[in-house]
């Protein structure tokens, strides 16, 4: 217990990025750096060892808190050799993009900052892929940003062809989950005041970040790697954006550019089976907020769609996949929090290329 009290794994001081410190990347994937109005932010592209599929939608992937684009490196590997175009970002103060100080990052900037970031990424994949709209996929924090992007007026001007949210922060609002999170961690709060408020703290140890974010298969090697990518820190407006309710659902689906073309779902919801934080019941209680969303703008004719349609079960691992009113919710079974990560990720993999083949 007390081996989780230490200032190993945390960090008050960005890193140097020199062309020559940036990671390594796999075979297939390559690295571009984006100009914004802050600095150069990171996206990763998996790029199809053969042509592409005719027409193919990019898949547009968004980290969430502490993470980085490397969270979805075997996505981009398994998408880009089906012949999928994809790409994954990283946010100022993530991965390879651009770091502002400890203080400005943790405690002066917001989700809407950061959310201009992913959007500047999805405009310069829209641009390489001659305007057409992108899949969002977000896990945890960047799928709440994803919520938020699709339903704030500011950025009226982003659509998608079909949203994804991985473990996603709840649009309704994010205090439950927090509230587990502390029931996890009877040390959070003490921690959190050892480390003098450092917002790594719940995760400032392997043996927490396992516990948090991954299921007790994952290898321990793969962990500390993890453990060590992780961004160096946080910024604490971004959570505290999302604790009430963030989302307007309906405003969110006029987004989504994919309804009437086949009369499937636009949405999908993708839950780990063991995540402890992002819950089963959380996740159940965000695909139903869309669904009624959903069949209120049928009704209201305001997108196409079968009003009539049911939810249904749908066949899968794990066997707790659903379907009906425009939304398609399914579990990775034996996975955590990071469900791209964990050990059964390329089950979560398939669910989301079946959710992609259907738009």
């Amino acid at each position: 217990m007390f081996d989780t009290f230490t200032y190993r794994f945390l960090h008050f001081r960005r890193p140097t990025l020199t062309p020559s410190s940036l990671p390594s990347l796999p075979e297939g994937i390559e690295r571009f750096l984006v100009d914004t109005p802050g600095g150069k932010i990171e996206v990763l592209y998996g790029k199809p060892p053969k042509p592409t599929r005719n027409g193919a939608t990019p898949l547009f992937f968004v980290h969430g808190g502490m993470g980085g684009a490397w969270v979805w490196l075997e996505y981009l590997s398994f998408f880009a050799s089906r012949g999928i175009p994809c790409y994954a970002v990283s946010m100022r103060g993530h991965g390879s993009s651009w770091h502002p100080s400890y203080f400005r990052m943790v405690y002066l900037t917001t989700k809407r900052m950061l959310a201009e970031d992913v959007v500047a990424g999805i405009k310069w994949v829209q641009q390489r892929h001659g305007g057409k709209e992108v899949v969002y996929v977000g896990h945890s924090s960047g799928g709440g940003l994803g919520q938020y992007i699709l339903s704030a007026p500011e950025f009226e001007d982003v659509k998608v062809k079909g949203l994804a949210l991985a473990g996603a922060v709840p649009g309704f609002g994010s205090l439950g989950v927090y509230i587990n999170w502390w029931r996890l961690d009877p040390w959070f709060s003490f921690r959190m005041i050892f480390h003098g408020w450092h917002p790594n703290s719940p995760l400032s140890h392997p043996s927490l970040t396992r516990r948090v974010f991954f299921s007790e298969q994952l290898p321990g090697s793969y962990l500390m790697k993890f453990q060590q990518r992780a961004s160096r820190y946080e910024s604490f407006l971004w959570p505290l954006g999302m604790m009430s309710p963030f989302v307007k659902p309906q405003n969110l689906l006029l987004r989504i550019t994919s309804w009437g073309a086949n009369k499937g779902q636009g949405i999908m919801v993708l839950g780990g089976e063991i995540d402890k934080i992002m819950t089963v019941p959380v996740m159940e209680k965000l695909a139903n907020t869309y669904r009624e969303s959903y069949t209120s703008l049928v009704v209201q004719k305001k997108i196409e769609g079968e009003k009539g349609d049911g939810v249904e079960k749908l066949s899968g691992d794990g066997g707790e996949d659903t379907v009906g009113h425009g939304v398609r919710c399914c579990y990775v079974p034996g996975a955590g929090h990071h469900l791209q990560n964990d050990v059964t990720w390329e089950i979560g993999a398939r669910k989301l290329l079946a959710f992609y083949e259907q738009l």
